[in-house]
């Protein structure tokens, strides 16, 4: 479903943990971005502004925000003693609020996708928030059996069969429906929103070397390799399980299209490695586009003007992208 040149596509992007640098990268890049769609930011307008302020930023009306931007003010911290870098209750609460009215604004069209500024683990799970994060989050709220977190850069694309697991708990998690689930959301993904027609995909063993034919652990011959002999039949361009290392060399080298990774660092290393700054975080299998920053709150530069913004220029190009390709807009 092409969009009329006239369109253009609501953004909507939640301000993240108040305390942190979430504020200022939206500042940085709308400013950049200004003109390439509509945004919506979902925050408080009191600490956007003041971290414009902070930014040594010209302002009127006690601070501003970027021309043809609109502003849903939750107005949820406290004011008085506000600080930025600090990891509190009230402020981990803050930013799941945004995120509520980010679900209702898609619910009700007034937004086309959603681009989620750093949530802080901790200050959320202060403030009682029973999740690991948002992918698990949007996941629950939005009543999607399955989902996967696909991270992405300039160089490579990266999909968890795991995600925020602690490591003794990985193997466990990794079943053939999961593994199953991974590929094929991978797989549609690559068509419908990249339009890679016949999507090469690599995947990854868990263990070392991936086992070595059973010497080193059994999960590859037990679990990912069965379901990869099934998948292979439906869909074809399906190579694996291989290790890490060079299914990931490969993919840098252009030969796969994707990369299907079993737990959580097996994907960040080589993304941060290979273009951190322009990595991406990207929900797949949602009722809607979702992108995010890959980095945290870094609550220890959020009362600085050094924060990076690419990363989130970056999350807010691919959604507008993906918008485009999938027809998914208001």
């Amino acid at each position: 479903m092409p969009l009329s040149k006239s369109y253009k596509i609501k953004i909507g992007i939640t301000m993240g943990d108040p305390s942190g640098i979430g504020p200022q990268i939206i500042a940085k890049s709308l400013k950049i971005l200004k003109g390439s769609a509509e945004f919506v930011i979902i925050g408080d307008e009191f600490v956007f502004k003041l971290a414009n302020r902070l930014m040594n930023k010209r302002i009127r009306d006690n601070g501003q925000r970027p021309t043809g931007v609109k502003f849903v003010d939750l107005n949820n911290v406290a004011h008085k003693n506000f600080r930025f870098g600090r990891i509190k209750a009230e402020y981990g609460r803050a930013s799941i609020q945004y995120l509520d009215k980010a679900l209702e604004l898609l619910k009700n069209k007034e937004i086309d996708s959603l681009v989620t500024c750093p949530i802080s683990k901790e200050a959320t799970a202060l403030s009682g928030f029973k999740y690991s994060g948002h992918t698990e989050y949007l996941a629950k709220q939005t009543h999607t059996k399955d989902v996967v977190m696909m991270l992405l850069n300039n160089i490579l694309k990266i999909s968890l069969a795991t995600t925020h697991v602690p490591l003794k708990d990985v193997p466990q998690k990794i079943t053939k429906d999961k593994v199953f689930n991974t590929i094929l959301l991978t797989h549609n993904a690559l068509k419908e929103l990249f339009l890679i027609r016949k999507p090469k995909i690599a995947v990854c063993g868990l263990n070392p070397h991936a086992s070595d034919n059973g010497v080193i652990g059994d999960e590859e011959q037990k679990i990912i390799k069965p379901v990869l002999e099934k998948l292979k039949a439906r869909l074809g361009g399906i190579d694996g399980p291989m290790p890490s290392d060079i299914a990931i060399l490969r993919a840098k080298e252009k030969k796969y299209d994707c990369v299907i990774a079993m737990y959580h660092d097996q994907a960040l290393i080589p993304l941060k490695l290979s273009g951190g700054l322009t990595g991406v975080n990207m929900t797949l299998g949602l009722p809607f586009i979702r992108t995010s920053p890959l980095h945290g709150t870094a609550f220890d530069i959020a009362a600085t003007n050094v924060a990076n913004p690419v990363s989130l220029i970056e999350a807010i190009k691919l959604s507008v992208t993906c918008v485009r390709h999938s027809g998914l807009f208001a």
